[in-house]
């Protein structure tokens, strides 16, 4: 980054909440239209609390953590009906 920036005040995962329920981003163009794009969670993803990503570098270690917890769920037989 460029000295110019200035990201000290910077808080990590400030708008998280705000960017689970979906966000529009507006472009101003020069010629005075504006462009707007919705942005939205693809289905099947996920966002970690801020307090838990320092654990999780990325999406394998998630997954990995995932299949050692599910591997510990003790498998239930079918009932009859």
């Amino acid at each position: 980054m460029r000295s110019e920036y200035d990201f000290s005040d910077g808080v990590r995962g400030k708008h998280y909440r705000a960017y689970r329920r979906g966000h529009q981003v507006k472009i101003y163009k020069d010629d005075g239209r504006i462009s707007v794009q919705n942005f939205k969670l693809e289905e099947g993803a996920v966002f970690l609390e801020p307090d838990i990503q320092p654990y999780f570098p990325n999406s394998d270690a998630v997954n990995e953590a995932l299949r050692g917890l599910i591997a510990l769920i003790p498998k239930r037989e079918k009932q009859a009906a």
